[in-house]
């Protein structure tokens, strides 16, 4: 008898803003293995309503109650908010209903209840004004499962870009940038390659931290002092690894032929290319933790709430490749 297929479990985000009409968008598309929703009941069909959209809604009893997808049904765990949600407002009340979403999607991974996390978009603001320290969805999850080094990668269908700092004050990052953090980021992102996208022996383009890559120390010493050595450490335990590499060239053609990934040093330096080539089709990957997440590419657009006018394209990028990554791990 073949396995089920693999259930999902989707995040529904910030209840003020897009996450709740992508959601929505998406369950009316064909869908494979077993999507579960998590979001409060009353809200959905608040949203449904407001845009329109004719929704079978299956409230589950528990994960393992879900069955294949049909399109126009959401099949949903309910999960109670504190307040009531208007659209494109933010309020704070409901920032633990947002962190709730995340902990339970989590904890039905880590129980292998479910075998992948896709996550709506959150806004960190109302969450720290909450009382809640949250600089993102990677360090959240790192903590709430116990990883020591998480990486962002951000995948498209043609570029894969990884970061070494993720959500940093620009003036904090070097100070970031070491041997022991780099050298960790590297062996997640070479390991998770191989093991989560099929890539044998995968080579990593890693970019410098300034601009020409330091120009031979002349503009900073962190190639010369950290990266460079850490990048030969790593070559002399058999990784494939190019750089450093200046980030103004490391995008062309011919600096990314044969290369699977491309590690950046910081957000702002990687995250803008792979956007401004496919924005709206791109998915968060969260690398180095025991469970399979992915994200969507952009934010809550809270003036889009309930307009009818946001895209569940990368929603739907992200829910197709964690069910091929949790398909493949099966």
């Amino acid at each position: 008898m073949s396995a089920p297929a693999p259930a999902i479990v989707i995040t529904t985000g910030e209840p003020a803003g897009i996450g709740p009409d992508i959601c929505i968008a998406l369950a009316t598309k064909p869908l494979p293995g077993r999507p579960i929703f998590l979001a409060n009941k009353a809200l959905i069909e608040q949203r449904a309503g407001a845009l329109d959209v004719d929704l079978t809604i299956e409230t589950l009893p528990s994960p393992a109650a879900a069955v294949a997808h049909a399109d126009g049904v959401m099949q949903l765990i309910d999960v109670p908010l504190a307040t009531e949600v208007e659209a494109g407002k933010l309020d704070r009340a409901n920032a633990r209903y947002v962190l709730e979403l995340l902990g339970r999607g989590t904890a039905l991974c880590t129980s292998q209840d479910a075998s992948a996390l896709v996550t709506a978009p959150v806004h960190k603001s109302v969450i720290d004004a909450a009382g809640v320290p949250f600089t993102g969805h990677t360090e959240f999850l790192a903590e709430l499962t116990g990883t020591p080094q998480p990486v962002m990668l951000l995948v498209s269908d043609t570029l894969r870009v990884a970061l070494v700092t993720t959500h940093l004050p620009l003036a904090e990052v070097p100070k970031h940038i070491d041997a022991t953090r780099l050298e960790r980021v590297i062996t997640v992102l070479h390991d998770d390659l191989e093991t989560r996208f099929g890539i044998e022996r995968p080579c990593i383009r890693v970019l410098g931290l300034n601009p020409h890559a330091g120009e031979n120390g002349v503009l900073g010493r962190e190639e010369i002092d950290v990266i460079a050595p850490t990048i030969e450490r790593l070559r002399a335990r058999g990784l494939t690894l190019l750089g450093p590499t200046p980030a103004d060239t490391a995008f062309t053609g011919e600096a990314l032929a044969g290369v699977d990934a491309v590690l950046a040093m910081y957000h702002d330096q990687g995250l803008p290319v792979i956007k401004a080539a496919a924005f709206g089709e791109v998915v968060n990957v969260t690398l180095g933790l025991p469970i399979i997440r992915t994200s969507v590419d952009h934010g809550t657009a809270l003036e889009l709430a309930a307009t009818g006018r946001a895209r569940a394209d990368s929603l739907a990028k992200a829910y197709e490749l964690a069910f091929q990554l949790a398909n493949a791990a099966q």
